[in-house]
């Protein structure tokens, strides 16, 4: 694996001259660069591309990109990129941007707050003709005020059309997972029987490996069942529901307990300890929350 610390010398392994700022660049991408076919590599700064695929794998961590639409894909410091053999269709773009660069810009903060940089790139974002020229023309102005002589405005000017392109990719991703509805029923249907596998229990225990073994699912542990990313996973449940991944792992337990104390065979501590967790105060808690009343009350509300 290659472990990039700069700028620079990404720009220089993938043909590109140097950079004009050691903690930003701009490229257009005409083909791939040979320097990088087959090679695993990760960077101390996020990387923003346009890329269409004619052959060759692409992988953001495990997941394999291979979309010949165009497609952006933002990888944030230290994520693993794989390379081989890669050829593109037509031309795209790739941003380069050190943490460091955006000290004293809004951008510092915002930029940690757009999930899609946790995203596999098989979940990148697929943008139609109309979205595409869209970020060319943002990347373009990026480009113009890049390579014109600097001033005391450049940076500012540079960094509104890049908060402009995220703001923009948050709002195509939106449109992303409307167009992707049906899909998203499926993920949906999937979550759930997840679930219900996780809790199951043979003769009134449970089975080895799920909730009373190994305690409350995590949304790590659902988007490995389901082949996402975890933030794409909250986001698309998000979109179809109104409920992130956590929530809905916590109504299900919720609605699971509410069951369990209905049968009246096991005090609310056994309950909470069938259910993975920890400690009874915290489902007590939870159960409250979410109900309105404890886990006590709630029973003795059906007792009456």
């Amino acid at each position: 694996m290659i472990h990039f610390k700069t700028i620079s010398e990404l720009d220089q392994a993938d043909g590109f001259p140097p950079p004009e700022n050691p903690l930003f660049s701009l490229n257009e991408i005409e083909n791939s660069s040979n320097a990088l076919k087959n090679k695993e590599i990760t960077c101390d700064f996020y990387i923003i591309c346009l890329k269409k695929l004619k052959s060759g794998v692409f992988l953001y961590g495990k997941t394999k990109y291979d979309h010949d639409m165009g497609s952006m894909f933002f990888m944030k410091p230290r994520q693993v990129l794989t390379v081989q053999d890669v050829k593109l269709k037509d031309k795209g773009f790739s941003i380069h941007v050190h943490e460091d660069y955006l000290i004293g810009h809004p951008l510092f903060n915002e930029i940690k707050k757009y999930d899609f940089f946790d995203y596999e790139t098989s979940e990148a974002l697929h943008l139609s003709p109309r979205e595409e020229e869209i970020m060319w023309s943002l990347f373009h102005k990026m480009e113009t005020e890049y390579h014109n002589n600097p001033d005391e405005f450049s940076k500012s000017i540079i960094l509104s059309h890049l908060d402009s392109i995220l703001k923009y990719a948050r709002r195509f991703y939106k449109r992303q997972f409307i167009d992707r509805k049906p899909l998203s029923g499926i993920t949906i249907t999937k979550f759930n029987e997840c679930l219900d596998k996780y809790f199951s229990q043979r003769d009134g225990f449970p089975e080895k490996g799920d909730a009373g073994e190994k305690g409350l699912p995590t949304v790590n542990y659902m988007a490995l069942q389901l082949n996402l990313s975890p933030k794409y996973l909250s986001d698309l449940l998000k979109q179809e529901t109104g409920k992130t991944a956590l929530e809905l792992i916590h109504l299900y337990v919720i609605s699971e307990a509410k069951n369990m104390i209905i049968e009246g065979e096991h005090s609310i501590s056994e309950i909470a300890y069938r259910l993975g967790f920890e400690n009874p105060p915290y489902f007590s808690r939870l159960f409250k929350k979410e109900v309105g009343i404890s886990p006590k009350e709630y029973k003795n509300q059906i007792m009456n």
